[in-house]
C-alpha cells in the first residue's frame, strides 16, 4: 500500500489497481475566502499550491471517498474533476443527496458502525464530531472511515474530528494498523477548535496500536499548529516514532 498526502485532508490510497482520492480539494492556491479573519492572519484558501506531481496522481484515481461536505474536503474544482472523470464516489448517507444533485457519481453510501462490501474488502462509518462544545452542530455531520482491503493494512480514517468515545472506540476494538488523524487544530474566529487540540492529539496517538499519518496541516488558514510544533510535542511525549507527518506530495509505503 502507498499512501500520497496531497494537501490538506486530501490523500490518496493506492492498494494494488484500486487507487482512492479522499476528500479533494483540488483548486489552486487562493481560490477560497479566508476561513478567519481574526483570529489567525486573514488569507485565502488553499494557502499552499498542489504539488508538482498531482496531475499525474489523479490520472490513477479509480474511487473516491468524501467524509463531509466542507469545501477544503471538496471545493468546486475537486466536483469538476470528479464529474470529468465519472469517478465513482462513496460517502456518507447522511451526504448522499447533496452530491447528488452536484452530479456526482454516488455509487455506495455508508452507515455508521455497520460494515458493508468495498472494493473486495468492507469499509464502516465511524461518528465524527467535528469541534469542541457548541461550534459542533453547525458544522455538521461528518463520518470517519475503517477500511479493510485484501492483503493490505487497515486503515482509519478519522477526518475531522475531536478525541471521542467513538474515535477510542474505533481505535480500541477494530485495531487500525494505520490510522490518518487531522491534526491542524482549525478554530474559527468564534468558539472553542474544531480539530483535536494537541493534548488530544497525543491521547489519540497513545490509543492507536498501529502508525498514524497526521494530516490537514499547514494548507487552510484557519489550522494554526504547523508540522514542526506537532513533532515537537510528540517528541515530548517520546511517541514520535509512532507517527509520520508527511510533506505536500510524499508518499508513505507500508
Amino acid at each position: 500500500m502507498k499512501i500520497y498526502q496531497v494537501r490538506n485532508a486530501t490523500m490518496i490510497i493506492e492498494a494494488d489497481d484500486k487507487v482512492i482520492l479522499i476528500d479533494p480539494m483540488l483548486g489552486g492556491k487562493g481560490c477560497m475566502p479566508s476561513l478567519s479573519y481574526f483570529r489567525f492572519k486573514s488569507q485565502r484558501n488553499p494557502t499552499v499550491p498542489l504539488p508538482a506531481k498531482t496531475e499525474s496522481l489523479l490520472q490513477k484515481v479509480t474511487h473516491c471517498l468524501i467524509t463531509h461536505k466542507h469545501a477544503d474536503h471538496i471545493d468546486q474544482e475537486g466536483e469538476q474533476f470528479l464529474k470529468r472523470r465519472n469517478i465513482p464516489v462513496i460517502c456518507s448517507a447522511l451526504d448522499e443527496s447533496i452530491f447528488r444533485r452536484k452530479g456526482l457519481d454516488v455509487i455506495q453510501t455508508v452507515n455508521y458502525w455497520q460494515k458493508s462490501e468495498f472494493l473486495e474488502g468492507e469499509i464502516m462509518g465511524v461518528p465524527a464530531r467535528h469541534g469542541y462544545g457548541f461550534i459542533a452542530k453547525p458544522m455538521g455531520n461528518v463520518m470517519g472511515y475503517f477500511i479493510t482491503l485484501p492483503n493490505q493494512p487497515s486503515v482509519y480514517i478519522s477526518s475531522d474530528t475531536i478525541m471521542t468515545n467513538e474515535v477510542e472506540k474505533a481505535l480500541r476494538e477494530h485495531q487500525p494498523d494505520i490510522s490518518i488523524a487531522a491534526c491542524g487544530t482549525a478554530q474559527l474566529d468564534i468558539g472553542k477548535p474544531l480539530l483535536m487540540h494537541l493534548d488530544d492529539i497525543v491521547k489519540f496517538v497513545k490509543a492507536s496500536p498501529g502508525k498514524i499519518i497526521a494530516n490537514h496541516l499547514e494548507a487552510v488558514n484557519h489550522c494554526p499548529t504547523t508540522r514542526k510544533e506537532l513533532a515537537i510535542r510528540l517528541k515530548t511525549e517520546g511517541i514520535l516514532d509512532k507517527v509520520y507527518i508527511p510533506e505536500d506530495g510524499e508518499v508513505i509505503e507500508f
